[in-house]
């Protein structure tokens, strides 16, 4: 919103699944960055629970959300 960004690095040791996520994501796109944001909607306090995490899915305009090891999607 301010045009501003706090970067933070995801080191395999230590978030292997998240890494890959990252890696993967660059190995498609020939960008390896991925853009983290809050997890809420409008007026709602931060997600914190999985039940919750899907619930502001079922809710938000996201096509597809990884909780875990599953990948949800919307049809």
């Amino acid at each position: 919103m301010d045009g501003t960004a706090r970067v933070q690095t995801v080191f395999k040791e230590h978030n292997p699944l998240y890494h890959g996520l990252i890696e993967r994501f660059g190995q498609a796109t020939g960008v390896p960055v991925v853009l983290n944001t809050s997890f809420n909607l409008r007026g709602e306090p931060i997600v914190t629970t999985p039940a919750k995490a899907f619930s502001t899915f079922s809710q938000s305009e996201m096509d597809c959300l990884v909780l875990g090891d599953f990948l949800i999607e919307k049809p």
